[in-house]
């Protein structure tokens, strides 16, 4: 049946998440599913939580259910930024709220790109940025990385090369390789965007859950990087994804044409539940709560882990991340992840296939895990799975 409707030409040939169209796909009792980096419902603070949107509701029901300003509520703005200056001292006007930290990825590609400009991002890189840059007219230039990111000289030749509107990282627990870019590489980073002049937008909506190693500071806290960098961050994987409520810290102008971009977007994000975790970070333990869950999602890394050794052809490569959600495994050879996802799906066990997060040329051998949503033996389960699927 033919459309009235034409599509605007940014919209010729985008299709939708494979993440999301695989979790409609899995979303059945009986398939144990690695795809999504779905926290477990199990470690919310569901007590807490009722608490604080019943205090906001009692005390501050009538503001909670009324429009609002753009920027964000106070309370939580405060609260975002003292928690953000324990790396990168923050004043709370320097803080944007945003539904998610996806929306804050959207909204910077809103106001920074023009169509065709060019935008410089891991290999491979977390699949709805690309998705976004996309949308807004980015021509997406992947920087050769290895196992701590990507490569200062190649990030500096890159730059000379293609002249880009900014560069894209995910310097901890990255999504979807789980890898880590340590200090050292950090600093040779910020050391060529500082001399290029190159502004950073860093997502980090992971680095809380450390499980081992040493802490790296973000990018936007070495010197000279805070007025160039758009830093991302969300209450979804240290709190509960479901209020939807990020944040993201940046100076200058462009603050407030992101805030026009949102108040294009959706106004503004859900007061009631800005409030709520608000009044969540002044009265819970966010820390206790965040070493709870790294205890677990350790136990859960090390079991997946272990198990994709056992499971894995001769030669197959797998990332030990430090903290995170996802692993990453390189199969090799002439396996394409995503052919064997339906004989996987057959066999009642899920994945994401690798090439959706290459911006080049994609390898399509590999593919992301999460051990976050499921117990250990409910893992060892789905390996099992993983192994009859792949049939080595």
């Amino acid at each position: 049946m033919s459309s009235a409707f034409q599509l605007a030409s940014r919209f010729a040939g985008v299709t939708t998440s494979p993440v999301r169209d695989i979790l409609a796909v899995v979303n059945r009792g009986d398939v144990i599913s690695f795809a999504g980096g779905i926290p477990d419902a199990s470690l919310f603070e569901l007590d807490d939580f009722h608490a604080a949107f019943d205090h906001v509701l009692t005390h501050q029901g009538a503001r909670a259910l009324q429009y609002a300003t753009t920027r964000g509520e106070p309370e939580l703005l405060e609260q975002v930024a003292a928690r953000l200056s324990r790396t990168v001292p923050t004043h709370p006007d320097q803080v944007q709220v945003t539904s998610g930290s996806q929306e804050g990825i959207f909204l910077v590609g809103q106001v920074l790109i023009d169509p065709g400009d060019v935008v410089l991002v891991e290999q491979p890189t977390y699949l709805a940025a690309v998705q976004a840059f996309a949308l807004a007219g980015a021509r997406l230039v992947a920087v050769s990385s290895d196992d701590h990111g990507m490569l200062p000289g190649a990030l500096a030749a890159a730059i000379a090369e293609h002249h880009p509107k900014f560069v894209y990282l995910i310097p901890t627990f990255q999504n979807p390789t789980g890898r880590s870019m340590p200090a050292e590489r950090r600093r040779a980073v910020a050391d060529v965007l500082l001399a290029a002049g190159v502004p950073l937008l860093e997502d980090d909506p992971y680095g809380e859950l450390r499980f081992e190693g040493e802490a790296a500071p973000p990018l936007a806290s070495l010197p000279g990087m805070a007025a160039q960098t758009v830093l991302l961050n969300s209450a979804s994987k240290v709190m509960a994804p479901g209020v939807r409520v990020g944040w993201l810290r940046a100076e200058g102008d462009i603050l407030r044409s992101i805030e026009v971009a949102k108040q294009a977007v959706g106004l503004q994000s859900a007061v009631t539940d800005q409030l709520a975790v608000a009044r969540y970070l002044a009265t819970c333990d966010l820390d206790a709560h965040i070493a709870r869950v790294v205890a677990v999602y350790r136990e859960r890394r090390d079991a997946m882990s272990a198990g994709l050794d056992r499971v894995l052809p001769d030669g197959a490569t797998v990332t030990r991340p430090e903290g995170g959600m996802f692993l990453w495994a390189r199969l090799g050879g002439s396996i394409d992840t995503a052919l064997r996802l339906p004989t996987a799906v057959g066999e009642g066990v899920a994945y994401v296939p690798g090439w959706p997060f290459f911006a080049g040329e994609p390898d399509r051998s590999t593919m992301r895990l999460s051990y976050v949503t499921n117990h250990v033996d409910v893992i060892a389960e789905g390996l099992a799975r993983l192994g009859r699927a792949f049939d080595w």
